[in-house]
C-alpha cells in the first residue's frame, strides 16, 4: 500500500514541476521578448573582455597593441599614450568580478571617456551610464577530482541616472511595480527591490535596509520582467557610485537611437570610436532570445519524454505490486483455510451453511486488508518522497543543454506529495484486492466437507 502510494504520488510531483516548469520558462520567454521589442532602439555598450581588468594591473606589453585604442576616448590619432586606469578601477579589486563581490563578468571603465558618444556621432538622443555590482558568498565544490570556486550571487545593485530627461522619454526603469512606488527623478538614499530582494533582506516597502553598511529606504519592490533582473535592486547612479566606492566609474551605458532605422548605423560609430567596447543592440537580443526559446522548447520536449518513460515505469510497477499483493493475500487465506480445515468442518456439522463459511473467510480476508492498507497508508504518507525518488527513475528536464538562469542536465524527482485522493482510491484498492485475493480460498472453505474435515490432521 506504501508503494501504491507513493509511485503515483511521485508520478504527480513529475508532471507539476514539468507543468511550472513550461510556465515559467513561457512566461519568461513572453516577458523578455516583450522587454526587448520595446528597447529596438537602445544599444547596449560595455567594456570588452579582452580589456577587462585594465584598471587594476598594466596590460603586458608583449601582448597588447596599443594601437588598438587610438580613437578610444580622447579622440583619434597617433602617439597618444594610454593610461589603462582610464577605462576601469575606482574601487577594491574583486567589486566586478571573482571575490566575495563581484559577478564576474561586468568591468568598470571611465565614465568620463564616452561623454563623446552623446556629442559626436550622429543619431544619439541619449546615454545612460550604468553601474552594477553583485554581492554575494563563494561555495567551494569538488568535481572529477578538482575544486572549483563559484560564487552564489545574493543581490546586484543597478545604479542608473535619475534625471528627468530620461525617465520620462526612455524605458530605463523596470514596470512591473507590485509595491510601494518606481524611482523617480532626484531619488536617493531609496532603493527599489526585486521580490528575491524582499524576502533575502526579509523587507517591504518602507523599511531600512543596510547595503554595503550603508542604510537605505525601500521605496517599491518589483516584479521580474526577465531572467536578468530576479535579483536585482535599482538605486540612484551616483549612490550605487558611492556605496561601492567607484565614484566616476561605470560598468556598462545604454545609447538610445532617434529610431530604429539608424541603430545599425549608430552601432558601427560606436564601434569605430571607441574599439575597446562590446556592442549589443536590440535586434541582436532578439536574435539571441529566438534561438534561446529554441533551446528551452527542446529542453521542455526531453522533459515530457523523461515524464512519460516515468509513467511506463511506475504503471509497470504497480502491477507488480497488484500481483504480489493479491498473491499475498491468496496465500495468507489459503494457509488459514488449510490450518482450520477441522472448526470448519465442525461449523459445517452444527449447521453452518456454504455462504455462511464463506462469508466469513471473505471478511477475515477484507478485514486483514484494511487494517495492512491502513498501516501502508501511514507508512507512504511518511515515506512517499523517499519511496518514489527510489523507485522512480531521474527526470532529465533539460538533457545536455544549458540554458542562462536556469538549472541544467538532470534533476532528480520531484519531492512527492500524498493527497486525500490518493489514500481514498489506495484504502479502497487495499479493500478490493483483500476481497480478490480471499475470494478462492473461501470458496473452497465452503466446499470442504464435515466429514473430511473432522478427519484432518
Amino acid at each position: 500500500m506504501a508503494i501504491m502510494i507513493s509511485i503515483p504520488a511521485g508520478v504527480l510531483a513529475n508532471q507539476q514541476t514539468a507543468t511550472d516548469l513550461a510556465s515559467n520558462l513561457s512566461n519568461t520567454i513572453t516577458q523578455t521578448g516583450q522587454s526587448i521589442n520595446q528597447t529596438l532602439t537602445q544599444i547596449d555598450c560595455s567594456l570588452a573582455s579582452s580589456f577587462s581588468g585594465f584598471g587594476f594591473q598594466a596590460p603586458n606589453s608583449t601582448n597588447f597593441d596599443r594601437s588598438q585604442l587610438g580613437q578610444s576616448g580622447q579622440g583619434s590619432g597617433t602617439g597618444r599614450t594610454f593610461d589603462p586606469s582610464q577605462f576601469g578601477g575606482g574601487g577594491t579589486r574583486g567589486q566586478f568580478g571573482g571575490g566575495a563581490f563581484g559577478g564576474g563578468q561586468a568591468s568598470p571603465m571611465n565614465q568620463t571617456l564616452y561623454n563623446d558618444i552623446n556629442s559626436s556621432i550622429s543619431g544619439v538622443v541619449a546615454v545612460e551610464p550604468i553601474l552594477q555590482a553583485s554581492e554575494g558568498n563563494n561555495e567551494t565544490m569538488s568535481m572529477f577530482g578538482r575544486t572549483f570556486t563559484r560564487q552564489i550571487t545574493s543581490y546586484t545593485i543597478e545604479g542608473i541616472p535619475l534625471t528627468s530627461d530620461l525617465i520620462d522619454n526612455y524605458p530605463i526603469l523596470t514596470t512591473n511595480i507590485t509595491a510601494g512606488r518606481n524611482l523617480q527623478a532626484g531619488d536617493s538614499g531609496v532603493v527599489l527591490l526585486s521580490e528575491n530582494n524582499s524576502a533575502y533582506f526579509n523587507a517591504d516597502v518602507g523599511d531600512t535596509i543596510q547595503i554595503l553598511d550603508q542604510d537605505f529606504t525601500v521605496i517599491g519592490i518589483h516584479g521580474t520582467s526577465s531572467v536578468s533582473d530576479q535579483l536585482t535592486l535599482y538605486m540612484n547612479l551616483s549612490d550605487a557610485q558611492s556605496v561601492t566606492n567607484n565614484t566616476g566609474y561605470i560598468t556598462s551605458f545604454r545609447v538610445f537611437a532617434q529610431n530604429s532605422d539608424v541603430v545599425t548605423q549608430v552601432a558601427r560609430s560606436i564601434s569605430s570610436l571607441h574599439s575597446e567596447l562590446t556592442v549589443t543592440t536590440g535586434q541582436e537580443r532578439l536574435t539571441q532570445l529566438q534561438t534561446l526559446q529554441s533551446t528551452y522548447n527542446t529542453a521542455l520536449d526531453s522533459a515530457q519524454a523523461s515524464i512519460g518513460q516515468t509513467q511506463t515505469t511506475a504503471f509497470e510497477e504497480i502491477i507488480v505490486v497488484v500481483a504480489a499483493t493479491s498473491l499475498i493475500v491468496l496465500f495468507v487465506m489459503l494457509y488459514t483455510v488449510r490450518e482450520r480445515t477441522k472448526e470448519i468442518g465442525t461449523l459445517k456439522a452444527i449447521g453452518f451453511s456454504n455462504s455462511t463459511v464463506m462469508g466469513q473467510f471473505m471478511l477475515e480476508g477484507i478485514l486483514l486488508s484494511v487494517i495492512a492498507g491502513v498501516v501502508g497508508i501511514a507508512i507512504g504518507i511518511v515515506a512517499a518522497p523517499a519511496l518514489s525518488s527510489l523507485l522512480l527513475p531521474s527526470i532529465n528536464l533539460f538533457g545536455n543543454t544549458a540554458a542562462a538562469g536556469f538549472t541544467r542536465n538532470v534533476m532528480p524527482t520531484a519531492a512527492a506529495s500524498v493527497n486525500l485522493e490518493l489514500v481514498l482510491i489506495a484504502f479502497g484498492a487495499s479493500v478490493a484486492l483483500g476481497a480478490l485475493g480471499s475470494l478462492y480460498p473461501a470458496w473452497r472453505a465452503a466446499k470442504i466437507r464435515p466429514a473430511e474435515a473432522m478427519k484432518y490432521e
